[in-house]
C-alpha cells in the first residue's frame, strides 16, 4: 500500500449551505466564507454532496489535503520505477525528480495514481476488440507545462497510448448517477477513435448500447451534422453523442490551449455537455437534457471500468493530452462544477513550445540508427522517398520548420521545397513517408514532441501515429514510415542546426 496522507480525512464533508457559500464566493465575489487554503476539485464535490471515486492528474493534488504519489516512471535505460509526489499537501508536481530520475535517458508514465482512498489507478492498457495489442505508455517529457508557476508535465497520447482499470470500487455501474471533468488541450486532436476519459466496459469489448459513460474529446463527427469543433461530446458506447441523440449543432466546441471538458449522466433520463476555457472564465452548457432515445440508453447499463485516451474496447487511433479529471458518485449540481471551473482557471495552466523555431533549418538525426533524414537521390518531384544516411553536408538532409498553428508545423526539405507528408493520408500502421507539394492539410503537419535529452518524436497530425525508423535498422538507406508510439529510441530524433 502507497503512502497516503497522515493528516486529517481525504474528504471534509460539508454542509449544502457552506458549499453554497463557496461556490457564490468562487463565482461572483460575493461575501461569504473564505476559500480555505488548499481547496481543491474534490474537496468541492465532496461539500456538493457528490464525493470523487477517481481522481487523477499528473501536475497537481486533487484535494487540498493529499499528499501521495500523482504518477509513475519508468526509466528505459534499466527498468527502474519512481513515483512523482507533490512539493507539498494539496500542491503541485515535483517535476524536478522526474527530470533528475529520467536524466541521461528516457521515461514512460506506467501507472497514474488515484488519489481517493478507492486506489482506482490507471495502468497501461490491454489490448480489446478493436486493437489485441497492448498499449503503450505515453512518453513522460512529452507535455511540459506550468502549473501555479511550476514546471510540471501532462500526458501526451499519441496512436498507440492508452490506460485503463477493469477492477475499480465505487465507480458508477448500471444506472447510477454519476459526473466527471477533465483538462485537456484544443489544440491537440484528431478525427479518429477515441480520446476518452471515463466509464467503459470491464472486459475491453464492445458489448453494447448505454454500457459506457465517458467523456470525448476531438474532431470525430459520428453523427451528422456536426457543427465546429473540436467539441465535447458522450462516448456511451456505439456512438460519440453531441447531445440528444447525438447530432446537436449547438454544440460548437472549444479550441482554446486548454479545455475544461464536463459531462454528467444521471442513468435514467438525462445527460449534459459542458466546456470551459480552463484558462478564464466559466462554463459553457452545450446540451443539457434527454438522454438518447436509442434502444439501450434509458436506462444506462454503465459497467464502471474507467479508461484514458482509447475507446472502451481499446480504439486507439484518437490523439489527445490529459492534466487532470475526476470521476464523482451522484450528479454534480451546476453551483458545484462552476465551482471546480473556477478553481480549475486559478492554476493558470500554460505552454511555452519555443523549439523549433519557425523558418529554421536542421538536420534530423534517428537516435537508434545514427543516421539523418534525407530525400532519395536528391529528388525533387512529387512522391520522392525518404530515408536515412549518413551526414553529407548538403541540402537534400536539410529540413525547414515553418509554424502552421499551435503546436503544429510544416517540414520542407530545403533542396526540393516539398514537405513531408503522410502518404495518401494513410492512417494503418507502416504508412510510407515522403515528399510532396504543399497541400495544407493535416497528414502535412508535424507536432514536435520532447522526449528528454534533447530528443524529439515527430507526430503527424492526420494518424497521430510518430515518425519511425523502419525495423530500427542502421544501413544507409533505411526507410521511414509511421507506426505507434513504442517507447523506443528508434522513433526518437536529434533537432540540431
Amino acid at each position: 500500500m502507497r503512502p497516503r496522507s497522515p493528516h486529517t480525512p481525504w474528504f471534509k464533508i460539508r454542509t449544502a449551505g457552506a458549499a453554497a457559500a463557496l461556490v457564490a464566493a468562487a463565482l461572483f465575489g460575493l461575501p461569504g466564507p473564505a476559500r480555505a487554503a488548499g481547496t481543491q476539485p474534490c474537496d468541492i464535490y465532496a461539500a456538493g454532496g457528490t464525493p470523487c471515486v477517481a481522481a487523477h492528474s499528473t501536475t497537481r493534488a486533487l484535494a487540498g489535503s493529499y499528499t501521495g504519489p500523482l504518477y509513475q516512471v519508468r526509466r528505459w535505460s534499466d527498468g527502474a520505477t519512481t513515483n512523482i509526489g507533490v512539493l507539498s499537501a494539496g500542491g503541485y508536481a515535483n517535476a524536478s525528480t522526474q527530470d533528475s530520475f529520467c536524466s541521461g535517458t528516457y521515461c514512460t508514465i506506467v501507472r497514474i495514481y488515484d488519489q481517493t482512498a478507492r486506489h482506482n489507478d490507471l495502468t497501461i492498457a490491454p489490448g480489446g476488440g478493436a486493437n489485441p495489442t497492448a498499449d503503450q505508455g505515453a512518453n513522460a517529457a512529452a507535455l511540459p507545462v506550468t502549473a501555479g508557476g511550476h514546471k510540471v508535465y501532462g500526458v501526451y497520447i499519441s496512436a498507440g497510448n492508452g490506460y485503463r482499470n477493469n477492477a475499480t470500487n465505487g465507480v458508477a455501474t448500471g444506472s447510477q448517477p454519476e459526473g466527471m471533468y477533465m483538462v485537456t488541450e484544443g489544440t491537440h486532436v484528431n478525427d479518429r477513435c477515441c480520446f476518452d476519459y471515463g466509464n467503459a466496459e470491464t472486459n475491453n469489448l464492445d458489448t453494447g448500447n448505454g454500457d459506457m459513460d465517458a467523456i470525448y474529446f476531438g474532431t470525430l463527427c459520428w453523427f451528422s451534422p456536426c457543427a465546429g469543433g473540436p467539441r465535447v461530446a458522450a462516448d456511451l458506447e456505439n456512438g460519440l453523442f453531441a447531445g440528444g441523440n447525438g447530432s446537436w449543432t449547438a454544440n460548437t466546441g472549444r479550441s482554446t490551449p486548454f479545455v475544461t471538458a464536463v459531462l454528467k449522466n444521471n442513468g435514467t433520463s438525462t445527460y449534459a455537455i459542458k466546456d470551459g476555457n480552463a484558462q478564464s472564465g466559466g462554463l459553457a452548457t452545450r446540451y443539457n437534457g434527454a438522454l438518447p432515445g436509442q434502444a439501450g440508453y434509458r436506462p444506462m447499463t454503465k459497467q464502471g471500468a474507467i479508461i484514458l485516451g482509447i475507446g472502451g474496447d481499446n480504439s486507439n487511433g484518437s490523439v489527445g493530452s490529459f492534466f487532470e479529471g475526476v470521476m464523482t458518485s451522484g450528479y454534480p449540481s451546476d453551483a458545484t462544477e462552476n465551482a471546480v471551473q473556477a478553481n480549475i482557471v486559478s492554476v493558470g495552466y500554460g505552454k511555452n513550445v519555443a523549439f523549433p523555431a519557425n523558418g529554421g533549418t536542421y538536420r534530423l538525426t534517428n537516435l537508434a540508427s545514427g543516421k539523418v533524414l534525407d530525400a532519395v537521390n536528391c529528388g525533387t518531384a512529387n512522391g520522392t522517398a525518404v530515408d536515412q544516411w549518413q551526414s553529407l553536408g548538403n541540402t537534400c538532409q536539410q529540413w525547414r520548420f515553418a509554424g502552421v498553428g499551435a503546436d503544429k508545423w510544416t517540414i520542407t526539405n530545403v533542396n526540393s521545397g516539398k514537405v513531408l507528408d503522410a502518404v495518401n493520408c494513410g492512417q494503418a500502421l507502416g504508412t510510407a513517408v515522403n515528399l510532396w507539394q504543399p497541400l495544407g492539410n493535416l497528414c502535412q503537419q508535424w507536432a514536435v514532441i520532447p522526449a528528454g535529452n534533447g530528443r524529439y518524436e515527430l507526430v503527424v497530425e492526420n494518424s497521430g501515429m510518430v515518425l519511425d525508423d523502419v525495423n530500427c535498422g542502421t544501413a544507409n538507406g533505411t526507410r521511414v514510415d509511421l507506426w505507434m508510439w513504442l517507447n523506443n529510441t528508434c522513433q526518437l530524433w536529434s533537432i540540431a542546426p
